[in-house]
C-alpha cells in the first residue's frame, strides 16, 4: 500500500513514467488541452505532475493513463496478476472441503481474510494536517479543472464520494462528479441507479439532511475502488484491502460522523439537504466524447475542506477515447472477470471492453458453448448483472478466440450467417447514452459467432449501383469486409436498395464530416451514435447501420443531441505557442485538430 499520492509520484518518477512542469499553467482548459495531448500519446504518454497551478497546490493528471502505470497504481507487475490470484482465493473458498485437513487448510486465508477490512483509528488523520471550516472553506482555494470550452463551469474529476445508508449504516464510496457552482455549492452527478442516488431517496423518505464527505487523492487505489462494480452494499475500502492485502486506515470527518481514509490529500465535507430542490447541472464533456447535457440533481453544501500540508490535486479528464478512463475499465474487466465467471456466467472463458466502446456500449467475450443457443443464455444473464446492463453491443466468439484480436474477429464477422446469429433484446441504458430517445432505455444486440468458421473470404462492394452522392470506404472494406459509406447526415436512405449493393455482412452509414477517420475512431461513432432498435435493420441478409447524428426531435429520435468534445482553436493555439516552456519533450499535435470537422454547431448542444 502506498503511504501517500506523494509516494506514488516517487515510484512513477523512479521507473520513468512521470514528467514535472515548473512553468505556471492555467487550471481552466491549459491543463487539460496538455493532458489530452499526452493521453493519446502512444502507450499513454506519462503521468504529468504540474507543480505550478494558479491556484498553488500542484495538479497530477494521467496517473492511470497507460495499463503498465494501471498496474503500477494496484502494486502489481501486471494486471492479470490480480485476477489469477482472485482465480486462486475463490478456487481455494469454494472447493469441496471433504476432510478435517481440508478445512484446516482454510484458517490461514479467513486470518488473511480479516486483515482486509477497513478499521477506524482515533484522533486526525494526515488529510487533516489543515482545516478550513465555514465561509473559510472555499472551493475556489482549489485547483479545480475546466476541462472543455463548453464546460458549465468547473468540476471535481476524481472525488470518491462517502456517502451512508441511513437504514443499515453501510458505507458506500462512489465516483460522481462534482460541478463548482461557488465556493460553498457543488452539484453531485450520481445517476438514479447509483447507490449514492439510493442514499439520498432514503434520507429524502425521512425527511432528514443526508452528510457526505469527499476525499481526494491518497493511495491510487482508493480511486480505483471507487469505480469499481462492487455489489451493493459492499464496502469498496474491503476490495482496497483486498488489493493491498493491508486494512485502509480511516479517521472521522471534522463536520460530519463520516470515516475517511486518513492519509488522502483533501477532504470536503458537507451535506445535501434532502428538502431543496435539485439544482441544474452540465454541460460536462464526458467518457462518452460527447457533452452530458445539463439536468437536474442534488446540490453538495460545504461546511469544511481539510487537506495534507503537501498536499496535491489527482485530476483526470475524459473525452473522446482513449483516455485515462480506458485503462481503469481494462483493470476492472480482468479483476472481475473471476467473479463474473463464479457468480453469473461460467461459460465465459475471456472478456474485453474495447476503448472505442467508452466501457459499456461494446463487450467481447469468448465462451464455452455445451448447448445449442447457449448465447442467448449467456447475452440475456449478462445484460441483467451488475453494470453490464447497460451494455448496447455484445458479441460473443468461442472458447478458443483472443477476443483481443481485431483479426480474428474480422474473420469471425465476414463469415457468420446473420439470420441466424443476431439476437435482440430492450433494457437499461447508461443514462450517459445519448442516442436512445428515452433516457436510460433502449436496444441491444448481441452477436452469437460462436459457431462461426473463421474462414478467409474476398469482401466485394459495387458501389457503382449505389445511389449519387454516397461514398464509400474500399480500404475498410478490405481489411473489415465491412461497407463503410459516408453521406450527408439529413439525406433519406434507401436500406434495401444500399442492401442490395454489399455482398458483405454489415453497411455502416457516417456522417461525411467522418471522412478520414480510422477505424477504431468509426467504431466509437457507431457505437455512441446508434439505438439499435431505431438504427439497425437486417435487411437482404446484411445488417444496414446508420451511424449518423440524428436530428434532434424528428421521428424517433431524441429531442436534444450533444456535440462531440474539443478543445478550442485559442487553447490549442495557447499551448502551441507554449510547448517548449513545459519541458514535455518533442511537440505533440492537438488530437481536437482531427475531430473539430465533427462539431455539429457552437456549444455543447446541435441547435
Amino acid at each position: 500500500m502506498y503511504k501517500s499520492l506523494k509516494e506514488f509520484i516517487v515510484t512513477l518518477e523512479e521507473a520513468g513514467e512521470l514528467i514535472r512542469i515548473n512553468t505556471p499553467v492555467s487550471s481552466e482548459l491549459e491543463i487539460a488541452e496538455i493532458t489530452d495531448r499526452m493521453v493519446k500519446s502512444e502507450g499513454g504518454g506519462k503521468a504529468l505532475l504540474f507543480e505550478k497551478t494558479d491556484k498553488g497546490f500542484p495538479v497530477l493528471t494521467n496517473l492511470y493513463g497507460s495499463e503498465h502505470r494501471m498496474a503500477m497504481a494496484l502494486g502489481v507487475e501486471h494486471l492479470t496478476d490480480i485476477s489469477e490470484r482472485l482465480n486462486s482465493l475463490i478456487g481455494t473458498v469454494t472447493s469441496p472441503k471433504e476432510s478435517l485437513v481440508d478445512k484446516l487448510r482454510m484458517l490461514p486465508l479467513l486470518g488473511e481474510a480479516s486483515q482486509w477490512f477497513p478499521r477506524k483509528r482515533k484522533g486526525r488523520g494526515e488529510c487533516q494536517q489543515v482545516v478550513l471550516e465555514g465561509d473559510e472553506a472555499k472551493l475556489s482555494l482549489l485547483p479545480i479543472l475546466k476541462c472543455w470550452p463548453h464546460d458549465g463551469g468547473r468540476f471535481v474529476t476524481l472525488p470518491m464520494v462517502h456517502t451512508i445508508d441511513p437504514d443499515n449504516g453501510i458505507r458506500n464510496v462512489g465516483m460522481y462528479r462534482m460541478q463548482i457552482f461557488d465556493d460553498h455549492t457543488t452539484g453531485l452527478h450520481w445517476h438514479h441507479h447509483k447507490t449514492g442516488a439510493r442514499h439520498y431517496e432514503a434520507y429524502k423518505r425521512r425527511g432528514e439532511r443526508m452528510p457526505v464527505a469527499v476525499a481526494i487523492g491518497g493511495d491510487p487505489a482508493y480511486a480505483f475502488s471507487a469505480t469499481a462494480p462492487v455489489p451493493d452494499n459492499i464496502d469498496e475500502y474491503l476490495l482496497t484491502g483486498l488489493l493491498r492485502g493491508k486494512a485502509v486506515q480511516l479517521v472521522k470527518c471534522i463536520t460530519n460522523d463520516i470515516y475517511v481514509p486518513e492519509d488522502c490529500d483533501f477532504v470536503i465535507e458537507g451535506y445535501v439537504d434532502t428538502a431543496e430542490d435539485k439544482v441544474l447541472e452540465g454541460d460536462f464533456g464526458d467518457h462518452t466524447g460527447f457533452y452530458s447535457l445539463t439536468d437536474y440533481y442534488p446540490k453538495f453544501h460545504i461546511t469544511a475542506i481539510t487537506h495534507h500540508s503537501n498536499a496535491i490535486y489527482p485530476a483526470t479528464i475524459v473525452g473522446i477515447p482513449p483516455q485515462e478512463d480506458a485503462y481503469i475499465a481494462m483493470a476492472t474487466e480482468r479483476i472481475f472477470l473471476a467473479p463474473i465467471r463464479l457468480v453469473m456466467q461460467p461459460e465465459v472463458e475471456d472478456m474485453t471492453m474495447p476503448m472505442a466502446g467508452t466501457q459499456h456500449n461494446i463487450t467481447i467475450i469468448s465462451m464455452r458453448q455445451l448447448y445449442e443457443h447457449q448465447a442467448s443464455k449467456v447475452a440475456l444473464g449478462l445484460w441483467g448483472a451488475g453494470q453490464m446492463m447497460f451494455n448496447k453491443y455484445l458479441v460473443l466468439t468461442p472458447a478458443s478466440t483472443n477476443v483481443r484480436s481485431a483479426e480474428e474477429l474480422a474473420a469471425l464477422l465476414r463469415n457468420c450467417d446473420l439470420n441466424t446469429s443476431l439476437i435482440r433484446s430492450e433494457g437499461i441504458y447508461d443514462v450517459l447514452d445519448h442516442a436512445t430517445a428515452k433516457c436510460g432505455y433502449g436496444g441491444k444486440i448481441a452477436l452469437d459467432l460462436t459457431n462461426v468458421s473463421p474462414k478467409e473470404a474476398a469482401p466485394s462492394f459495387d458501389g457503382s449501383t449505389l445511389p449519387s452522392g454516397i461514398e464509400v470506404n474500399y480500404e475498410l472494406l478490405k481489411e473489415w469486409s465491412t461497407a463503410i459509406l459516408y453521406v450527408d447526415n439529413d439525406e433519406p436512405i434507401n436500406r434495401k436498395e444500399i442492401a442490395k449493393a454489399a455482398s458483405c455482412n454489415f453497411v455502416v452509414l457516417f456522417d461525411t464530416r467522418a471522412k478520414g477517420l480510422t477505424a477504431n475512431e468509426l467504431l466509437w461513432l457507431f457505437a455512441a451514435n446508434t439505438e439499435p432498435t431505431r438504427d439497425i435493420s437486417l435487411v437482404e441478409g446484411a445488417l444496414v447501420i446508420d451511424a449518423r447524428a440524428k436530428r434532434p426531435g424528428a421521428a424517433q429520435n431524441p429531442v436534444r443531441w450533444p456535440n462531440i468534445v474539443t478543445a478550442d482553436e485559442q487553447t490549442i493555439a495557447l499551448v502551441d505557442r507554449r510547448w517548449e516552456e513545459y519541458g514535455i519533450g518533442e511537440k505533440v499535435e492537438s488530437p481536437s485538430l482531427r475531430y473539430r470537422r465533427l462539431q455539429l454547431s457552437e456549444g455543447a448542444e446541435w441547435k
